[in-house]
């Protein structure tokens, strides 16, 4: 079964890898699987204390997942035919191991959604809306500054130059992959669940806040220093460099919530 189904994922799987490779918006997918199959090693000894009950539900998981590869594959659904391998795993783990096994590996099980780049068309109707919320902070923030602006959707217009929040600048990239590491922190620094959610959760204004103060700080250097010098290296380095403060602020509010609930214990105690 284990060459079959390598035989049936292999196209797709070097395809998924391929996609990781060449396009920053999801070079995070290298880390989910890793990461996804750590969670399962450090819960080996656990895991195998399981009693093992093989399940007949597991077949039509099986099935349901082999129809959607083909659904995927015929109807030219990348999405569709990457998440049936999801579906294949649980099928099988419930198959040979059983529910209380396939319910201790749900999560890490369900961690792998994230290594699948979303659809092109979700992709859209979610970058256009970030470029446009973006332009309107940093058209907001901007003047506070001494910088006059005139916005015409997502150009900015400085008296230096326009300045375009182009697809990549819209934060859909740091707000995968801050989502991503988000989880991740949660389950290795945290055992509280409501604290993980939180954590998740905040990643998603936290990527577009600091993603709103990169293009005010890029429309910063337009205006007061060099425009070439704003699109060039800086440019580039305040990417990996708002991501950076991006961990932080996720960092401090972990903090922040610890302190907070620490309080409320001593407060009803």
């Amino acid at each position: 079964m284990l060459v079959l189904a390598s035989w049936l994922y292999a196209p797709i799987l070097g395809r998924l890898v391929m996609q990781w490779w060449g396009d920053p918006n999801f070079s995070h997918g290298f880390f989910v699987p890793l990461f996804s199959a750590f969670i399962v090693w450090q819960d080996r000894e656990r895991l195998a204390a399981i009693p093992k009950a093989p399940s007949a539900w597991g077949i039509p998981i099986i099935i349901l997942s082999l129809l959607t590869l083909i659904l995927g594959v015929f109807g030219a659904e990348l999405f569709l035919s990457r998440a049936s391998i999801i579906l294949l795993i649980a099928g099988l783990v419930l198959f040979f191991l059983g529910r209380e096994v396939l319910t201790a590996v749900l999560f890490p099980l369900l961690l792998l959604i994230l290594m699948i780049p979303i659809p092109a068309i979700v992709f859209s109707q979610v970058t256009f809306p970030l470029q446009i919320l973006a332009s309107k902070l940093a058209a907001w923030s901007l003047p506070l500054f001494g910088v006059p602006v005139l916005r015409e959707g997502n150009v900015i217009n400085l008296p230096a130059m326009p300045l375009e929040v182009a697809e990549a600048c819209s934060g859909i990239r740091s707000l995968l992959s801050l989502t991503t590491l988000a989880i991740m922190y949660g389950y290795l620094m945290e055992k509280n669940i409501a604290i993980r959610f939180a954590l998740a959760l905040a990643s998603i204004p936290v990527a577009v806040a600091a993603n709103g103060l990169r293009i005010v700080g890029t429309g910063l250097l337009v205006q007061y220093w060099d425009p070439d010098k704003a699109e060039g290296f800086f440019h580039a380095f305040s990417g990996w460099l708002i991501f950076v403060v991006s961990l932080l602020m996720l960092f401090v509010l972990h903090q922040l919530l610890i302190l907070a609930l620490a309080r409320r214990r001593e407060a009803s105690a």
